[in-house]
């Protein structure tokens, strides 16, 4: 029945004058393309999500016929089911009519397959939204016609930005319900997009869209909005790449030491970035230990190579020091290691982040003490970074954090598995906070740069500020430099 489906669609779509990749150029096989839902409490997320899955034929009959029974009174004008009910699963959620979990989804087309979450847009639910951004290609962003751009929608898209997607769909939903208002949904895409570029974002597709009519999700609804000339939201998910953005060498965070016998020992763990070969040289940190390769076994067979995602065991070719938490990375393209790294966080504790509180910092395996002292906080109102010592719920900032031993991390931008961490309140053992490195700190100084802003902190012992004074940059700014004591 699943094969007549994807058949049903892909005849439906190959009408289309527009020429897109056919399923062996796409390649069928290939990852599917993973992308989130998001936007404010009520904008349709579910309702969308569950109207696509229905156009595209991915509803099995057993599921039909359950959707109709539970939405026995609650058809919409168009005898249709309640869509919603495809994806909010959870008892609370339907008797509430919100989401709370992330709802996880497969379909495809015949040319692509998709792994769609599904988020909620309570403020208070952010923490599950964060979720399903960290793993997504691309973020579907809903805005309600007739309320435009919202805090949370704003938040949202901060939020997906952070976990480094850069390919936005704003699906302005509701369309119908606006008598399918051109000017306003030129002026809503408008305003997006100009805070898409102040987030770094600047390949965004605006479509106007009514969730409840399926306009524009698989159909296209051009007798309703003739002046809509672009893709439907399919076609911009058959056409998206897929998010690599790994720019490291080799990363195997170790999990575990193998010692099934006298004569093996093995690191295991999956490989988090690069490649590895047997004869490949690595280093070992934080001790920083050089050895080579001299095999990867996986539960089955003796490897030649291994990269990213693959679950192995890396036999050295002499005896070394590893412990769990340990990474072992290429030789030439290693990781940052040290005590003081600059870090964005969103905020997901009640308490928020205390500044100068201890923490656990969670990263693959490694769990670690650490220092936090916010320095920035994003004003959802403006847009813009303001100074600040504490971080509240929900909040999104920038902080500094000092280790009492070495760390080792990527930036976020280069290695999102080992740019990434949680931070974990060692009293309740609550998650406080998810957060992204973006860089190792100087020894003995703070900077803090405020995103888009015209100025920067610099924090020097006493025994510097005069040198720092003397110098010929100093003195070039000397009107623009103000000193303050801690």
């Amino acid at each position: 029945m699943q094969s007549q489906s994807v058949s049903r669609i892909g005849e439906t779509l190959d009408s289309s004058e527009d020429a897109l990749p056919r399923p062996e150029i796409a390649g069928r096989q290939a990852r599917p393309l993973r992308f989130i839902t998001c936007g404010s409490v009520d904008d349709g997320k579910s309702t969308l999500i569950g109207r696509l899955l229905w156009d595209t034929k991915a509803i099995m009959e057993d599921q039909a016929a359950t959707l109709e029974r539970q939405s026995t009174g609650q058809h919409n004008e168009l005898g249709l089911p309640d869509f919603a009910l495809l994806l909010d699963g959870l008892q609370a959620e339907r008797e509430q009519g919100i989401t709370i979990d992330v709802a996880y989804r497969y379909f495809s087309t015949g040319r692509r397959s998709f792994i769609v979450a599904d988020t909620p847009g309570h403020v208070q639910y952010t923490r599950n939204m964060a979720t399903g951004a960290s793993t997504a290609d691309l973020a579907v962003l809903l805005v309600d016609a007739r309320a435009g751009l919202l805090e949370q929608t704003r938040r949202h898209a901060t939020i997906a930005s952070l976990m480094g997607i850069r390919q936005f769909v704003l699906a302005v939903n509701k369309i119908d319900l606006s008598n399918y208002d051109e000017a306003g949904f030129e002026a809503i895409a408008r305003e997006f997009r100009e805070l898409a570029l102040s987030l770094g974002v600047r390949q965004v597709t605006a479509i106007p869209v009514s969730a409840l009519k399926g306009e524009n999700i698989v159909r296209r609804g051009d007798e309703q909005m003739p002046w809509y000339d672009g893709p439907t939201l399919v076609e911009v998910l058959e056409k998206a790449t897929q998010r690599t953005g790994q720019t490291t060498g080799f990363r195997l965070p170790v999990q575990r030491v193998s010692r099934p016998g006298e004569g093996f020992r093995g690191y295991q763990g999956t490989v988090a970035g690069g490649s590895i070969k047997p004869g490949d040289s690595v280093v070992v940190l934080p001790s920083g230990v050089e050895a080579n390769v001299k095999a990867i076994v996986t539960y089955d067979l003796v490897r030649n190579a291994a990269v990213s995602g693959d679950a192995i065991t890396l036999v050295l070719d002499r005896p070394v020091d590893v412990a769990r938490g340990d990474m072992i990375a290429a030789i030439d393209q290693r990781p940052q290691v040290g005590r003081g790294y600059s870090a964005r966080l969103v905020a997901l504790s009640p308490d928020g982040i205390v500044p100068g509180k201890r923490y656990w910092l969670k990263a693959g395996a490694r769990r670690q003490r650490v220092t936090v002292r916010p320095v920035t906080v994003l004003d959802l109102a403006t847009g813009k970074w303001e100074d600040a010592t504490t971080l509240p719920v929900n909040g999104i900032g920038q902080a500094e954090l000092d280790f009492e031993e070495a760390a080792i991390f990527d930036s976020y931008e280069s290695n999102r598995e080992t740019g990434a961490f949680i931070l974990i309140d060692p009293d309740s053992l609550n998650t406080v906070a998810g957060g992204m490195i973006d860089r190792k700190r100087a020894p003995g100084d703070r900077l803090r740069t405020l995103p888009g802003a015209d100025h920067a902190s610099i924090t020097l012992p006493a025994r510097l500020v005069e040198a720092f004074l003397n110098t010929d940059f100093a003195k070039a700014h000397r009107g623009e430099i103000r000193i303050e004591g801690e």
